[in-house]
């Protein structure tokens, strides 16, 4: 009886692709192989030390240990705000136009919940971060899945060709589009996109009547003088967009949980209202500890978090190349998205990262799992050190070299 039950939310979700990456490697660990595990962007560095010791002092007071604001404390709100204005010169109001949310990922999913209706229709681009397509299938809505298109070398995004697929989705979309999802620096590919993207994307929000939810966890991830920019700095985006900002990977504080989105009162007022109903807030420890790497250790991403992924995206770069897998240098985030070698591109990703993890003792994940238009491309993050990055590669070299030979040998 119970097994004809079914739950169709689940079964509208696709095969979690990255599970049987991590099943091998799980498996590998427990034979005693070495892995060097490139495959999450898990950040491997510990959170700077005064925003620990904030947390310790604060969680030794006892009135702490309550029920917080659903919405986030007050002193972190103002200081998100302070964030915006000091970043991007824009106007938050910390009452009405910002939540504080249990990492980036809690917000926009509870956001999607919030606002969708069943049959609501989102564009989102293809590869994508799976929850921002999986967050509207998990609301009952639909996704339309765009290619993005981007320059394989500089990893520009061709923002005509972008803002013409847009148009020609909304025209085409039954229901017209409600939404269009946007992630700059873009997870996987690590693409970028100029300020004048987000002015003409907001003057055309405001035209086809759509809502722009933006994504910049990856915003302080930035080399070779490339600048995150935003959308809440162009005029007017308050009245169409919403953006998501997370302290995981800026500060090292993946595990803390800590994001925030900000903007439209609408979207931000939904948003509230739903966590008010679903829980009571972060930790107020932990808001705390946020509250003051926010006000007071903004220069830990630019002196601390910058030079070690700068300096591990280009050694991988020079040692990948040795060893015969050319990469092309991002200007964002803390990934490289890598063209799977020619010898093997007949493989596609998926089997592709499966024989690199079982034959070179490397994980990576595969393109697939973002989307079908990730196929050709592995998603590497820079996660172990230079030392452990200069192994990699000469495993690689190894396997590639073995793969090239069988393939001579018929």
């Amino acid at each position: 009886m119970f097994d004809e039950i079914q739950f169709e939310k689940i079964n509208r979700l696709p095969k979690y692709l990255f599970a049987e990456i991590n099943d091998l490697k799980m498996e590998a660990r427990r034979r005693g192989e070495d892995i060097i595990d490139f495959s999450m962007g898990n950040p491997d560095a510990p959170t700077p030390q005064p925003i620990i010791d904030k947390l310790c002092e604060t969680a030794m007071k006892p009135k702490t240990h309550g029920y917080s604001a659903s919405k986030g404390i007050y002193k972190l709100r103002l200081a998100m705000s302070k964030w915006y204005k000091r970043k991007y010169n824009a106007n938050l109001d910390p009452n009405t136009e910002i939540v504080a949310t249990m990492g980036s990922k809690e917000g926009y999913v509870h956001l999607v919940q919030a606002i969708s209706n069943p049959g609501d229709v989102a564009i989102v681009p293809d590869p994508t971060y799976p929850i921002h397509s999986q967050a509207f299938i998990l609301a009952g809505a639909n996704v339309e899945k765009m290619q993005l298109i981007f320059d394989e070398e500089t990893f520009e995004v061709d923002e005509d060709r972008f803002l013409a697929d847009v148009v020609d989705h909304l025209d085409n979309s039954i229901p017209k589009a409600k939404f269009l999802v946007v992630n700059f620096p873009h997870n996987p590919s690590t693409a970028t996109v100029t300020p004048k993207f987000y002015e003409r994307l907001v003057a055309l929000a405001k035209e086809k009547r759509f809502y722009i939810i933006s994504d910049i966890a990856y915003a302080d991830i930035t080399f070779d003088g490339y600048k995150t920019p935003s959308i809440m700095e162009i005029e007017g985006a308050k009245d169409v967009a919403v953006e998501s900002y997370t302290l995981s990977k800026s500060y090292n504080m993946a595990g803390w949980r800590v994001g925030f989105i900000v903007g439209n009162k609408k979207l931000i007022g939904a948003l509230q209202s739903i966590k008010s109903w679903l829980d009571y807030g972060m930790f107020t420890p932990i808001q705390v500890a946020a509250t003051v790497a926010l006000d007071e250790h903004n220069y830990i991403p630019d002196e601390q978090i910058i030079p070690r992924y700068r300096k591990r995206r280009d050694v991988m770069i020079k040692a990948f190349g040795n060893a015969g897998w050319k990469l092309a240098k991002p200007n964002a985030s803390m990934f490289i998205w890598a063209k799977i070698p020619e010898i093997a591109r007949d493989m596609g990703s998926l089997e592709f990262a499966k024989q690199l993890l079982l034959c070179a003792g490397v994980a990576v994940s595969p393109g697939i799992g973002f989307g079908k238009y990730g196929d050709e491309y592995v998603r590497i993050a820079l996660i172990e050190n230079e030392n452990r990055i200069r192994q990699a590669a000469k495993n690689i070299k190894k396997f590639l070299k073995e793969l090239e030979e069988a393939k001579n040998n018929g």
